[in-house]
């Protein structure tokens, strides 16, 4: 199986320029060793490992550029049979995080990045989060060690993934896009498939910002960031084009929207979810524009809404596989089936005088 080790490959843009670093056949299965968001904040995993804060060299010298060179990649990943004009389908199979990961709060970032009455939540901190091996021995279904008395199961994903844009060269910090990008959307998980645009021959794959886990938003700016050695394969959907990221899950699938502000980003996932089941499941934008105010299965989810730069906020528009073929029918024959009906020996009830 080809794998690439971690700092092998260190990018910090998508550019359909980039040699390709691996050459891939659709369906093959290969492994990527990525870094975290910021380059080996934390240095080793011993039970001390050396952690570096926002206000050291090494933090310093990644935030001189502009932008920052944070989320390193590895890339460009060619897929042979993938050509310009198609849809790579990136296969996810498992996360493996590294032992540990870090949150906090970047200096003067979010939303309480310049507040006052909370002083401690603008101010640069760094919080180590040990990730422990779970019943298979990895910590692909692990839990992370907040503290000595919290933990929560972890549930990794891969924070930016994506293709070259098609005529522009964009940093992996703020690149977004219909082409993925940095979109921190913690459906990029594992047993899920993501959709995104290929502009260019061998769709031209970058993968990195591996995440333990985050909450709705990621409002600091940074979630649970780790290193992890992730296992893909890859398949291609011939002549299609994509409004924006499409993600099928195993009972669900998801369309994301990308903009500003959060509201039009939904309203961009909407529609994209719309576009998507009247092409692939028959449901016309109608009947899902209805469904969306009074199903309550249709839920919308809150990926990342960042204060950073020219990042715009990410959402999903969520539905389940169950609901897409229309239900009346099968309903009406069950209620049907169930109705009693009089034996031919018994007399029928007397029908009540109102």
């Amino acid at each position: 199986m080809q794998k690439i080790k971690r700092q092998v490959v260190q990018k910090y843009a998508f550019d359909n320029r980039d040699q390709p670093c691996l050459r891939v056949k659709i369906g093959e299965v290969f492994q990527l060793e990525t870094d975290d968001a910021l380059s080996g904040l934390i240095a080793d995993d011993s039970d001390r490992p050396t952690v570096q804060d926002f206000a050291g060299a090494h933090f310093k010298r990644l935030a001189r550029a502009t932008p920052g060179l944070f989320n390193p990649v590895i890339g460009p990943i060619f897929v042979e049979g993938c050509k310009a004009g198609d849809v790579l389908a990136v296969k996810i199979d498992w996360i493996d995080p590294w032992r540990y990961g870090f949150s906090g709060v970047l200096p003067r970032l979010g939303p309480l990045g310049d507040s006052l009455r909370y002083k401690d939540c603008a101010e640069g901190y760094v919080h180590v989060i040990e990730h422990l091996p779970g019943p298979s021995g990895y910590t692909r279904d692990g839990s992370a060690k907040y503290s000595d008395t919290l933990s929560w199961p972890l549930e990794p994903f891969i924070g930016t993934l994506a293709t070259a844009p098609e005529r522009e060269v964009l940093t992996s910090v703020l690149g977004q896009g219909p082409f993925g990008g940095n979109i921190d959307c913690r459906d990029i998980a594992p047993g899920n498939t993501i959709y995104l645009n290929a502009y260019h021959d061998g769709g031209l794959l970058y993968v990195g910002d591996v995440h333990g886990g985050q909450g709705d938003t990621e409002f600091t700016g940074i979630a649970d960031e780790t290193r992890a050695t992730v296992q893909l394969s890859c398949s291609v959907v011939k002549n299609k084009r994509l409004p924006c990221v499409r993600i099928d899950k195993p009972d669900s699938v998801v369309a994301l929207g990308i903009n500003l502000p959060m509201e039009h980003a939904v309203y961009d996932a909407a529609r994209n979810l719309m576009e998507w089941l009247a092409e692939d499941y028959g449901v016309t934008p109608r009947d899902l524009y209805v469904r969306m105010s009074c199903d309550p299965a249709f839920r919308v989810r809150t990926y990342q809404m960042v204060r950073l730069g020219t990042l715009q906020h990410v959402a999903g528009a969520e539905y389940p596989k169950s609901r897409l073929f229309d239900a009346l029918k099968p309903v009406r024959k069950r209620a049907a089936k169930a109705r009693p009906v009089p034996s031919p020996r018994q007399k029928s009830p007397a029908k009540r005088t109102p």
